[in-house]
């Protein structure tokens, strides 16, 4: 009985390109033989030419039965049942979720960077110079006025509040004492103790124009510790960090996607907790909430495109499809009532914001030390 081939009859997969013997890991095969049963390759021993490279990499991406096009329907058309699908072991016909979702947000905010990139570059123009200040010699602000009116105008409301004459003299007080601030520094407690570190490493750099770590620690008689090296890179880093905002978001915007990965797994554990009394595990939960997340990138990325082509802005939309969406998706696949899920999406709901909120302010007071 034979054993007829459903891989398309072209190109490399021709019978008569059939082998005995697995190229990959020399598995006895017959000629009827379509993938070999230890290893899965596809019976050819016909030699990859660049066209059938291109062509089995189109036909995968746009067949009618690519796990692609059965994800992203599954996603789009029936809200939860690809979550129950894949966790009842019905996982070959989809695409990995965690794998899924990193491409998404990677497409996504590629498509934001390449937008904003210019802001980006023009924001570094207004960065501080090398003594602090924020007008740099040539430089004109787009506000309707010249370097020198918003200069005089932003330094005429800074002196009536005192403003630069308080950091002034806080600076000058550091200078004309270093040793007895470093004294009392050290008698802080730790936190205490790197943030007045950091303060001096930021004045002496922007003062004395030092701005690497072994002269400073020789001038002024400290050691070359742990501590110190912390916070001379912390106020590196804010002094970099003001030279150039627009760089310093461009970085921030890079490191986006992988920002999802790390509140998703503590969202994840706020399912479990409110559908405990359900039959799911942890990793349930967090599958259902990498669909969910992917199911709003690829919302985004439509209403990015849409805003982009058409010039106008439907992100909104979009959004409000996304509620939508997820409050069927909880009722489809926790299989609850209405007002218990009514009051569980409010609640999960606020606890998202709430996380991606701390995630966001963690990333960026991260970036700002180690920038």
């Amino acid at each position: 009985m034979t054993d007829k081939p459903t891989i398309p009859q072209k190109g490399r997969y021709q019978l008569q390109y059939r082998g005995t013997e697995c190229l990959n890991c020399g598995h006895p095969l017959d000629m009827s033989d379509k993938y070999c049963p230890n290893c899965s390759q596809a019976n050819s021993t016909k030699k990859l030419t660049l066209k059938d490279f291109f062509d089995e990499f189109f036909s995968s991406l746009i067949s009618y039965d690519s796990k692609l096009l059965k994800t992203l329907s599954a996603l789009i058309l029936r809200p939860g049942t690809i979550t129950r699908d894949y966790i009842d072991g019905k996982r070959a016909s989809y695409t990995n979720p965690f794998r899924f979702l990193l491409s998404l947000a990677i497409v996504y905010f590629l498509m934001l960077s390449f937008r904003t990139s210019d802001d980006f570059t023009k924001l570094d123009k207004y960065g501080a110079d090398s003594n602090g200040s924020f007008f740099k010699e040539g430089r004109s602000l787009s506000f309707g006025l010249d370097e020198q009116e918003a200069a005089a105008e932003i330094n005429k409301t800074l002196d009536s509040l005192n403003v630069i004459e308080t950091l002034e003299r806080e600076d000058s007080l550091v200078l004309s004492n270093p040793r007895k601030y470093l004294d009392s520094v050290n008698s802080l407690s730790l936190i205490n103790r790197f943030s007045g570190k950091r303060k001096f490493f930021n004045i002496v750099m922007s003062r004395e124009g030092l701005d690497e770590f072994i002269p400073i620690i020789d001038k002024y008689g400290m050691d070359d510790s742990y501590g110190n090296r912390a916070a001379f890179n912390a106020a590196n880093s804010f002094v970099r960090f003001k030279q150039r905002p627009g760089s310093f978001l461009s970085s921030l915007f890079s490191k986006l996607p992988f920002l999802i990965f790390f509140f998703l797994p503590v969202f994840a554990l706020f399912i479990w907790l409110v559908y405990i009394r359900k039959k799911y595990n942890y990793t349930d939960h967090l599958i259902f909430s990498f669909h969910i997340q992917s199911l709003l990138f690829i919302l985004l990325i439509i209403g990015f495109l849409v805003d982009s082509v058409f010039n106008i802005f439907v992100s909104w939309i979009f959004i409000l499809i996304f509620a939508v969406y997820l409050y069927k998706s909880l009722r489809k696949f926790y299989g609850q009532g209405r007002f218990k899920t009514i009051v569980k999406y409010i609640f999960l709901n606020t606890i998202f914001f709430i996380l991606a909120t701390l995630s966001i302010a963690i990333l960026l007071t991260g970036s700002l030390y180690t920038y």
